[in-house]
């Protein structure tokens, strides 16, 4: 499916769980009032209006944290039922939380039957959705007639893909061949003809064509100069299929510089917007915790010069994001001279990149409990505050471990380094260095706001139980 269409499927999702979320309230609101309860239930206008708003609220949001929204056009339905239940319990307990902080007596039999109610409408519309989603698009909107220009194994694979969207209206009408003696049709799902690309301009004028998808050999791009003005001229939609460049983990989007078009290929999160958001989301939180946990860092900072000699913040240089070095800052866990004793323990690491030991003999009593609930590593929040860092991100390495790096492992210095990260809430030290590049690197792919708010409210509880810590 075409990414706009995939943005307009989440957008008809969003829409109807406003929709079935409001009808839910409403059906629990008076299946309430007409159980024969002794107690009687009734919201005033006002406070309806308000609850409401913050069940729609807390419904939508939990469905674009969750990625419900991106799986519903094509889940199975365990998934949909999976997927709805987690959704509508958030969603009800968000409700819940609500109620609590106003000190409001809302019914439990009402919050029951809105929980109920609402998995079950969205359900049903979800299991309809497949079809709901042709329907709409048949109905309201009109077929999308694209071409391919290609006839290899490239333009197949486009064809098929195309095929795959055509509950959204997507139509394939057919192939172009850029070299004499091709074929005359090709077979995928059903037979589609192929036309000599020397056709494309008499076809633009007697058949319908909304959009062409060249997939052809690089080399032979720069012949068909003139087919592209062409379309360009008569308003039709190009595509280029890019599957032939060596970019796996690249996204492929076009850039300009001035009037200069560029085909820009990027292996880490491009989204200005978004990573604007992050940084601001990175300070306020920062910033905050800084705030609030002042006092016991201060209280942190004594412990740490009365029960051990040397400095109480540990100053490093780590590598930031695309290799800027920062200093990073810690509570001291170790003894003063621990820098001078690593050389003579380095036979004892049983890792071939990092420098990490499960004992390590210059823990200091306090900075081994420091170490276990990673509070050591508060004073970080001042580089993400600073914007070395962030609060979620790959850990920032020292320079020497960035040296052994091998080279597709130095793509995630692309991200600005964070407290927290991916592997840190899925075994945390007791995983092996490959595994934390693995699980970096599907960060660094995978990377949404909603990502890194998943991983922080994962992170607290393992932290506050010291899990895979050494």
């Amino acid at each position: 499916m075409f990414s706009r269409h995939h943005r307009k499927a989440r957008l008809l999702f969003g829409l109807s769980d406003i929709v079935l979320t409001a009808l839910a309230f409403e059906a629990a609101y008076q299946t309430r009032i007409l159980l024969p309860i002794e107690r009687d239930f009734y919201l005033t206008v006002h406070m309806k209006a308000l609850l409401l708003a913050i069940a729609t609220v807390a419904m939508l949001l939990t469905g674009y944290w969750l990625e419900v929204y991106d799986r519903l056009d094509s889940a199975h339905a365990r998934v949909i039922l999976r997927d709805t239940f987690r959704q509508v319990a958030v969603g009800s307990i968000v409700l819940v939380l609500f109620e609590f902080t106003l000190r409001l007596d809302l019914s439990r039999a009402f919050l029951l039957l809105f929980s109920i109610y609402g998995w079950v409408f969205l359900c049903v519309f979800r299991w309809k959705s497949g079809s709901l989603v042709g329907v709409i698009r048949r109905e309201f909107g009109v077929p999308h007639y694209v071409m391919v220009v290609g006839t290899g194994e490239s333009a197949r694979r486009i064809g098929s893909l195309l095929e795959q969207s055509a509950k959204y209206g997507v139509r394939v009408s057919g192939f172009f061949s850029v070299e004499p003696g091709q074929e005359e049709s090709i077979d995928l799902t059903r037979r589609y003809p192929v036309h000599a690309v020397t056709a494309l301009p008499d076809l633009l004028r007697h058949q319908i064509i909304d959009e062409i998808i060249f997939a052809v050999d690089a080399r032979l791009l720069p012949s068909l100069e003139e087919l592209f003005l062409l379309c360009d001229e008569e308003g039709v939609r190009t595509n280029v299929a890019v599957a032939f460049f060596p970019h796996v983990n690249s996204s492929v989007y076009l850039d300009r510089l001035g009037p200069a078009p560029l085909l820009t290929f990027s292996a880490a999160p491009n989204d200005e917007v978004l990573l604007f958001l992050k940084r601001a989301t990175d300070v306020v939180l920062a910033g905050a915790a800084l705030i609030l946990l002042s006092p016991v860092m201060a209280a942190i900072a004594i412990l740490v010069r009365l029960t051990s000699p040397g400095p109480v913040i540990f100053r490093q240089i780590r590598c930031g994001l695309n290799g800027r070095r920062f200093i990073c800052y810690k509570f001291r866990s170790m003894c003063a001279d621990a820098e001078e004793q690593k050389a003579a323990l380095e036979h004892l690491n049983p890792r071939e990149t990092v420098f990490k030991l499960r004992n390590d003999p210059r823990l200091t009593p306090l900075g081994r409990l420091l170490r276990k609930f990673s509070i050591d590593e508060w004073p970080q929040l001042w580089n993400v505050v600073k914007g070395e860092m962030s609060l979620v991100g790959p850990r920032p390495a020292v320079p020497e471990e960035v040296e052994k790096y091998k080279r597709w492992q130095r793509r995630r210095l692309r991200m600005r380094p964070g407290l927290t990260c991916l592997w840190a809430i899925n075994g945390r030290d007791s995983l092996d260095f490959e595994t934390w590049m693995k699980l970096d690197m599907q960060y660094i792919d995978a990377w949404s706001l909603s990502l890194d708010l998943k991983i922080i409210l994962r992170t607290i509880p393992h932290v506050l139980l010291g899990k895979g810590a050494h």
